[in-house]
């Protein structure tokens, strides 16, 4: 039997190399998209990541014969536990080769973990949290996932599986391409629903970003707020996003709905630019900026969109207009070039936007499955 040993990555040196490890799972293969490694060490530092604000992570290393063979993030969200009223545990980062006997290791000490801290069960994997990666890949092996969405090999789900965790949700991809026919009636629905209701569906103005992003959120937080698994996002965590997102941002794109001036809905697609990450390595530096805005700005060799945030507040849901988001984005996003889009990621159990994309021709383009076990 194979000598496994779990060792806390505290340290610059052990953060490193957790970073780097999933490089040993995916070496070769052509789908898979590595994270810049220094945008990864800025996600991890509390310093910069206002998360660690209202939690708490530990991360952790598996070795094999004293060879890296895994890592593990255990997570406490205490703004997820405030806002549900529950003590779920998370875990995240899951990387492990393929031995059950070190995925268990894995597995165990992330649960003792957050068992000694009071959590009754554990999910995951969030990265950190479902406002950023999660899921471990159902469907959708055979080609690269889209910016802020995970690639994992499918053992993974059997090495959780036979661990005693029990799937808690699916969430959904939803594609959609140039080739797609919508029909005229769609359209003329839609012209009706706009003129009726007095909307207006506008870009989101780059040169007035400070305003804008007061508008999400004003919108973000009650907008989601029954889904299941949310997790509000504090004004800071909103903040740091739009910072972040702002070198990629193509407004035409970012999309707000109004009634009378009144922002009452937001969408946010952004370039999938993991079509030019994927050919970087994890390496930013000495050129990779240049290559990235190269790709984005000037030769726009990206084709791909990922509409990654979408909703209305409470009291305007039921109307038609998240369709009409979804519509106006890939009308939009194909007059600026654009070729394709995913749509989500979706509850498997929100039906009425499943049946909406649906009605314009969406596909499930991709299945990622959350697990939980008590503790």
């Amino acid at each position: 039997m194979t000598s496994v040993k779990i060792q806390q990555a505290t340290d610059s040196k052990g953060l490193d190399q957790f970073l780097k490890f999933p490089f040993r799972i995916y070496n070769g293969n052509p789908n898979w998209v590595p994270h810049l490694l220094v945008e990864r060490k800025d996600f991890f530092n509390p310093s910069k990541n206002p998360f660690f604000e209202h939690a708490e992570v530990k991360n952790f290393m598996a070795f094999e014969d004293d060879e890296p063979a895994g890592r593990i993030s255990a997570i406490i969200n205490h703004r997820h536990n405030e806002f549900h009223e529950d003590n779920v545990g998370f875990f995240g980062f899951f990387e492990c080769v393929n031995n059950q006997q070190t995925a268990n290791a894995l597995y165990d000490k992330a649960a003792s973990v957050l068992r000694e801290n009071g959590m009754t069960s554990m999910r995951g994997p969030c990265n950190f949290s479902t406002n950023d990666e999660i899921g471990f890949l159902v469907e959708g092996h055979d080609s690269p996932p889209t910016i802020m969405n995970t690639y994992t090999p499918e053992y993974y789900l059997r090495l959780t599986e036979k661990y005693g965790f029990e799937k808690a949700m699916d969430v959904l991809g939803y594609y959609l391409d140039d080739t797609m026919e919508i029909p005229e009636r769609v359209y003329r629905i839609f012209d009706r629903l706009i003129k009726r209701e007095g909307l207006v569906i506008r870009p989101v103005d780059k040169k007035n970003l400070e305003e804008e992003v007061e508008k999400v959120k004003e919108i973000y937080n009650k907008a989601w707020e029954k889904n299941w698994g949310f997790v509000p996002l504090t004004d800071k965590e909103i903040e740091h996003m739009a910072a972040d997102f702002k070198l990629i941002l193509d407004p035409e794109i970012a999309l707000f709905v109004e009634i009378n001036g009144k922002p009452i809905g937001f969408s946010l697609s952004l370039p999938n630019i993991n079509e030019v990450l994927i050919k970087l390595n994890g390496r930013l530096f000495p050129f990779g900026i240049f290559k990235l805005l190269y790709n984005m700005k000037i030769a726009r060799t990206i084709k791909g969109i990922r509409t990654i945030i979408l909703g209305l507040l409470p009291e305007y849901r039921g109307k038609g207009y998240d369709n009409l988001l979804y519509l106006e984005t890939v009308t939009r996003g194909l007059k600026r070039g654009y070729k394709w889009a995913e749509m989500g990621w979706i509850l498997e159990t929100n039906d009425r936007m499943i049946k909406g994309l649906e009605n314009i021709g969406g596909k499930i383009f991709r299945r990622y499955r959350l697990y939980e076990i008590d503790l």
